[in-house]
């Protein structure tokens, strides 16, 4: 698990994070070359036994780590178990869409939904939490709401497996930081709650001899058990990289998932790429690249100011301030627990 970082150096930490990072996200960027293995198991099955393993999995890992105050906690925290419940309901629509999508040939478009997450996290907070932007990110939100028409246009119709993806993952973040759990604390909480349902309906398929789970064969088996260890081993590897490293390293991080799943939708899947649709992406591209650059420049101001008020602090004879949780200055670069698929 990913624990608290060692004794080791520094600079030693920050490259096991490093490693780690690039680890998590390769892995959700190469899943959609996991689910067509699952065939001829459809979007449904494969969502129930993912939601099934998953709780199997995370509960094996924290019986190891012995990790299990948190969920007395919660069960005693209506509220917050009622929220744990909503983010659930989310990220089972975000499975079952990307599964849906990767497995009918929308490869592309399942990534455009993860470009775009961090426009649309940006619009929920600023109709839901009143937040206020930066001149640069209301641009890249009217360039981002440029790239969503030009795609409709190109379509035929809204991108509506990409908006559904983006939409419910930047919900489900949302909620997920009101509850405030750890990664694999958060997952065993949320299929928890999916557990039952998932479990009762892989039961009526099997009742009604549409379960291929038990007539596919062993290897088709395990593959479907897998999906437990598919969703829950990239993100104890995001763990171990998010005590290790900065949210700004992160926050870039999180691009490569949908570029490897961009990359394989063209070069593996061949799904076609036209002139609108090609469009459309580069407007998303420039935007995430006016988003980044203004998150960069904040950071670097603010570490400046902070190191600048510490020296001041220091000179006069002024014990340091204790520490406080800086002010998230970017909701396009601050990385949920997961970031699916």
């Amino acid at each position: 698990m990913s624990g608290k970082p060692s004794g080791k150096p520094k600079g030693e930490q920050h490259h096991i994070g490093l490693l780690n990072g690039f680890a998590a996200y390769g892995m959700w960027g190469l899943v959609p070359l996991f689910w067509p293995l699952l065939k001829p198991a459809g979007a449904a099955e494969i969502l129930a036994h993912r939601m099934v393993w998953s709780l199997a999995f995370v509960a094996v890992a924290l019986l190891v780590v012995r990790r299990w105050a948190w969920a007395g906690e919660l069960l005693r925290q209506p509220r917050k178990l009622g929220l744990v419940t909503i983010g659930a309901a989310f990220i089972t629509v975000n499975w079952g869409v990307y599964i849906w999508a990767v497995n009918n040939g929308h490869v592309v478009e399942a990534s455009l939904g993860y470009f775009i997450n961090p426009l649309v996290t940006i619009a929920i907070g600023v109709l839901l939490l009143k937040e206020r932007l930066r001149p640069v990110q209301w641009t890249a939100v009217g360039v981002g709401l440029a790239a969503v028409i030009v795609l409709t246009v190109g379509y035929g119709q809204p991108p509506w497996i990409s908006l559904c993806l983006a939409f419910s993952f930047a919900t489900y973040g949302l909620v997920k930081k009101k509850v405030n759990l750890g990664g694999i604390e958060s997952l065993a909480a949320e299929t928890a709650v999916q557990f039952l349902p998932a479990l009762g309906y892989l039961l009526w398929l099997g009742g009604h001899g549409n379960l291929t789970f038990a007539t596919e064969g062993t290897g088709h088996a395990l593959l479907l058990a897998s999906t437990g260890v598919v969703t829950a081993l990239p993100l104890v590897c995001f763990g171990a990289a998010a005590i290790r490293v900065p949210l700004s390293t992160l926050g870039l991080l999180q691009y490569m998932a949908p570029v490897f799943q961009f990359l394989l939708g063209i070069l593996y899947f061949h799904e076609s790429m036209p002139p609108a649709r090609w469009a459309g992406f580069a407007l998303v591209w420039l935007a995430l690249v006016l988003l980044t650059t203004d998150a960069w420049r904040t950071a670097r101001r603010s570490r400046a100011t902070a190191a600048t008020t510490a020296l001041a602090r220091q000179r006069a004879g002024v014990p340091s301030a204790a520490p406080t949780t800086a002010p998230r200055t970017d909701p396009s670069t601050d990385p949920v627990d997961v970031v699916d698929a």
